[in-house]
């Protein structure tokens, strides 16, 4: 399964935006290194068009996609000099697939450090750049004595030095726009900047009017990253209050009540889903309806064997049709009548929102 891990610093709110997520139990306390060892936990991807299509259906199960979200301990200025959790807690972000930031933006008293949103996401970005920069600075040495007699490493020293000049500024890599073939070559090192990051700008209660101000600041100082860095905003301790409640419309009361709509929750799962280059099929009866996840670009013979490794080996063909259509229709019978069931063969490219049947012979 897909992870992503929440960084920031002590008390930004990382340990209750996990709970929030995955209705997890850990420990959320005002004070520095609550969490030592990461919480790891499974986030549900909330996804209307499955309701919709389990509601035609009358599906006796639905099963949501799922991502795993782990709870990392904070990070101080000069963890990657060893302070705080140091080495320990950059080695539980090279094991995640993708980043979210979860970066304070409110006064509290109870609380030390920083509560600019800014000086969080500083701080951030430089220890994350100086500990893939002392990870680059070794293989490019390395790469370099090697390359006396292995002429084939070219590109990967080119690669290298694109690294090393950007982290050597203090520039993560996800804003240095290197290019696709640098990215690649420079992968199986699991730099920490080499990946797309979500970033959180966790306001107070007493502030919800500020939401989208304090996002704005935090987006314009992302304006060299391109796509690779998503923003949004929200009171982590209200949508995590509202998580709590079990009944989805007393929770859907609460969040109307304080104007926040369906709440920052669903978005920020929803986008952490895409940032790791998710995308999502369906398959729908009366015994399940079920979200499937393959990566974009994805086959039809990929997708199958999501389900089971015998249906990509013994792939014939896929019969497909996207979600909004089927549902026009009425069932998958009627979408067959009328002959609106498109045939696809080994070299079809899913696309987000398919509802498939897969035809295989093992």
């Amino acid at each position: 399964m897909e992870r992503f891990g929440l960084v920031g610093l002590p008390n930004a709110g990382k340990s209750s935006l996990y709970n929030a997520l995955t209705g997890g139990g850990a420990l959320a306390a005002p004070y520095p290194f609550a969490t030592k060892d990461p919480n790891i936990g499974v986030a549900r991807v909330p996804d209307d068009r499955l309701d919709r299509l389990a509601a035609m259906s009358k599906s006796k199960k639905v099963i949501h996609a799922s991502v795993e979200v782990v709870d990392i301990g904070g990070l101080v200025e000069g963890a990657s000099k060893g302070e705080g959790l140091g080495n320990k807690f950059l080695a539980n972000i090279r094991e995640v697939d993708a980043i979210v930031f979860v970066l304070r933006a409110f006064e509290d008293d109870d609380i030390t450090g920083p509560s600019d949103p800014l000086e969080h996401l500083r701080i951030v970005e430089l220890e994350l750049a100086l500990a893939d920069l002392e990870t680059v600075e070794k293989r490019l040495g390395q790469a370099e004595r090697q390359s006396k007699l292995d002429k084939t490493l070219g590109d990967e020293i080119d690669a290298l030095r694109a690294a090393y000049e950007s982290l050597s500024d203090g520039r993560p890599l996800y804003r240095a726009g290197l290019k696709a073939d640098h990215k690649r070559l420079l992968a199986p090192y699991f730099l920490l900047t080499n990946r797309r990051v979500l970033a959180v700008v966790n306001v107070g209660e007493d502030a919800l009017d500020e939401i989208d101000a304090a996002t704005a600041r935090v987006e314009a100082e992302f304006n060299d990253a391109g796509d690779n860095v998503e923003v949004i905003g929200m009171c982590v301790q209200l949508e995590a209050e509202a998580a709590a409640i079990t009944d989805p419309a007393e929770r859907a009361e609460m969040l109307e009540g304080f104007g926040l709509g369906e709440g920052a929750l669903f978005r920020m799962v929803r986008s952490a889903y895409h940032l790791l280059g998710l995308r999502t099929y369906f398959t729908t009866g009366e015994k399940e309806s079920r979200a499937w996840t393959f990566y974009e670009g994805s086959t039809a013979p990929v997708c199958a064997g999501r389900i089971h490794t015998d249906f990509q080996r013994g792939f014939i063909r896929a019969e497909v049709i996207q979600w909004d259509e089927l549902l026009e229709l009425g069932s998958w019978n009627a979408a067959k009548d009328v002959g609106k069931l498109r045939v696809e063969g080994k070299d079809y490219v899913a696309q987000d929102g398919d509802v498939m049947e897969f035809r295989f012979n093992v």
